[in-house]
């Protein structure tokens, strides 16, 4: 017998609905310009950890187009061609990710606020959250660098702890270490996941900030220390909710970081895709300073409905074939 039936509820539908519309008034109430940029692209993410999803189009077979994994890119453009704050929520696709946190399908809220450092967008996002969820947490946000969680909850130091420290923090067997081999920055994502995201309270937000350089993904480097990145994310409890960046402008620092990325990709044995050369020609154009932070709006919904479970807060979650 097929399953028709939605999976969540017409109460969680209208809930749904009213965080909508709280997310809107919050960008209205601080002048942020709500935007729509398009879904599909010729130019696919590079980033290892992430997988686009394919579309090709009967108009034009042989150059395949992706699904956006985010709305960034289209977002710089814009900003880089003169527009003012904005935002977008729309829906992004990732493939690969599915379970009880993740769906190939998902909504996405992304803003982008002119001469914002970290502490403003920081600041931001907090007021977001709470002003979608429309409530206060029991405890205020806990801010921590990346270097100083890893010390507190995970015993080691992930600047210069040996990769077998690691290893022996995240509990890793054979098969695991012989699949991560030497590639710190996974050694270090499996230790923040496994031993130092656990410990972070579930009554009040965390704010984790100044990764790794060598994690910066599209963030600027601190102009104040080198070794990190004007990065953070946001979390309740182990639940991810935010990933925001003070943003890099330097086209050729991009550029640069988009190879590194493509090589990583071929080293690991993933397809290697075109980068988004739009981007690169608007940031040579010239990007105003900016901050701007993602945020899964399906996950804060879990939050407002008090659910484990991603696939309770969307009408319909990825299905198999009938």
């Amino acid at each position: 017998m097929i399953d028709w039936r939605p999976s969540c509820t017409v109460e969680a539908a209208r809930r749904r609905a009213d965080m909508l519309g709280r997310a809107r008034a919050f960008f209205a109430a601080r002048g942020v310009l709500e935007v729509e940029t398009p879904i599909l692209s010729p130019a696919a993410v590079s980033d290892p950890h992430l997988e686009s999803v394919t579309a090709r189009l009967a108009l034009d077979p042989e150059r395949p187009r992706w699904l956006r994994t985010s709305p960034e890119f289209a977002l710089k453009r814009l900003l880089c061609a003169g527009f003012p704050d904005v935002y977008e929520i729309g829906r992004v696709f990732r493939d690969g990710e599915r379970g009880a946190r993740h769906q190939p399908e998902f909504t996405m809220v992304e803003w982008y606020r002119h001469g914002f450092g970290l502490a403003g967008i920081v600041a931001d996002t907090v007021d977001f959250v709470h002003a979608v969820l429309d409530t206060r947490f029991a405890g205020a946000p806990r801010t921590l660098d990346y270097r100083e969680a890893f010390r507190q909850h995970a015993g080691l130091d992930p600047v210069d702890a040996p990769l077998e420290a690691l290893a022996a923090a995240a509990g890793a067997d054979v098969r695991l270490r012989a699949a991560l081999g030497d590639r710190r920055d996974d050694w270090l994502d499996l230790v923040l996941a496994t031993r130092v995201v656990p410990c972070f309270a579930r009554d009040r937000l965390t704010v984790l900030r100044h990764y790794p350089a060598s994690q910066a993904a599209l963030a600027r480097i601190c102009p104040a220390d080198a070794s990190v990145a004007d990065r953070f994310e946001v979390f309740c409890g182990d639940l991810e909710l935010a990933n925001g960046f003070v943003e890099l402008a330097d086209a050729d620092e991009q550029a640069a970081r988009f190879e590194a990325d493509q090589a990583r990709r071929a080293a690991a044995g993933l397809p290697t895709r075109p980068v988004d050369r739009r981007l690169l020609a608007a940031l040579r154009h010239g990007l105003p300073p900016c901050a701007g932070v993602a945020v899964g709006f399906d996950r804060l919904v879990m939050l407002g409905e008090m659910t484990d479970d991603i696939r309770s807060v969307q009408t319909f979650p990825f299905e198999d074939p009938c």
